[in-house]
């Protein structure tokens, strides 16, 4: 695990690094960004004080779909936040953003080079950006007191072992129950925004086995997302 001031983005320094034959589990932390991204590449606004990191996964031949990752993800960093929180009012949103009442915590992205996997997440401790599309909260605003993001992924990282071992030995099944446990319940209204443009509007219906989101439309009939941008109605 390896802590820098700053850096313009964790997962763009530990794509760099994964050349260099860094290891799996290994943890890069920085108390700033310049350049933080999420999904779509949006901006991540990253003042001190939140958690900005990113972790690798080396892909072995009978490791499950690279993508069921962010679903790993999810749960990995939901059970480290409801170490601070009640576990209802923490709910995951399709696939891997956390929401405290409703508004945004946590966001993670997973992207790809060779065998390698990596994944940043960025977690509002802190403070929270205002003036977005959506509402945004921190651990701090929701009444979890005063956190160390250091001792914060000191405790991410030993859960995110445990469910990545999980994956490997059990595959998706255990993670998607998880998964589904703490996320927005069936029938939540939701809308997903595409990346062909189109808007899709429907109640949520699960996941597949594949973790692909299910959309119950209004004529009765269902839509799997495989990617897009959700959200709740």
């Amino acid at each position: 695990m390896r802590t820098i001031k700053q850096t313009g983005s964790t997962n763009a320094d530990l794509l760099a690094l994964t050349k260099q034959g860094v290891a799996e589990g290994f943890w890069l932390r920085a108390e700033q960004q310049s350049t933080g991204r999420g999904r779509l590449s949006r901006h991540w606004e990253s003042p001190q004080g939140n958690l900005y990191c990113s972790t690798l996964v080396r892909l072995r031949p009978h490791d499950p779909s690279a993508g069921t990752l962010a679903f790993v993800a999810a749960v990995a960093v939901h059970e480290a936040v409801c170490l601070y929180l009640p576990p209802e009012r923490v709910v995951i949103k399709w696939p891997n953003d956390l929401l405290v009442d409703g508004a945004k915590l946590c966001g993670m992205l997973l992207e790809r080079t060779g065998d390698a996997i990596v994944i940043g997440i960025g977690l509002n401790i802190a403070c929270h950006p205002e003036g977005l599309d959506r509402p945004a909260t921190s651990l701090a605003a929701s009444g979890a007191g005063t956190i160390e993001p250091a001792y914060f992924l000191e405790t991410l990282a030993d859960i995110f072992a445990r469910w990545l071992e999980i994956w490997r030995v059990q595959g998706l099944a255990p993670i998607r129950a998880q998964w589904l446990k703490y996320a927005h319940g069936e029938g939540t209204a939701l809308r997903a925004n595409l990346p062909d443009g189109t808007v899709v509007e429907g109640f949520f219906s699960g996941i597949d086995a594949d973790g692909a989101l299910i959309l119950r439309l209004a004529n009765g009939t269902s839509h799997v997302i495989h990617a897009g941008d959700i959200f709740l109605i």
